[in-house]
């Protein structure tokens, strides 16, 4: 699939698609966004609705389009479905596909017996880290 990424004098924008992409919604979704001013977007010279990477990350960052959680220091929230619960006697593997991401915790098995995770259940994997590797795509 060909990016959809544009360049406009040095700064990257983005179109509807990817912009849906990105955040693991539709691109009807980003459309309302925009329609409705959440989200800043031009036209490129084509017509095409653009969103610049700048107001793309803003929007993101914003606390009203972050949805209600609780207060914790954990920033990265993924919400997705169980896809598989493997239980011993101790611990649980649960994994979670959340979007385009596939999401491995694993916990005890009394904490996912008292979330009552199985195949099907809406769940957020909630993920701290002081280690985590960044790449850019190819």
């Amino acid at each position: 699939m060909a990016s959809t990424r544009v360049t406009l004098i040095g700064v990257t924008a983005f179109r509807i698609s990817e912009v849906a992409s990105l955040l693991g919604v539709s691109a009807d979704t980003v459309r309302r966004w925009i329609d409705s001013e959440r989200l800043p977007a031009r036209r490129d010279e084509q017509g095409h609705r653009i969103v610049s990477g700048a107001d793309l990350a803003a929007f993101v960052r914003s606390p009203a389009d972050r949805g209600g959680t609780a207060s914790s220091s954990a920033r990265n929230r993924l919400r997705g479905i169980v896809t598989e619960v493997v239980r011993d006697g101790v611990m649980a593997q649960v994994e979670i596909q959340a979007g385009p991401f596939r999401v491995v915790s694993l916990m005890s098995r009394e904490a996912a017996d008292e979330l009552g995770l199985e195949p099907g259940v809406v769940a957020v994997g909630v993920i701290k880290s002081t280690n985590v590797v960044v790449e850019l795509p190819q």
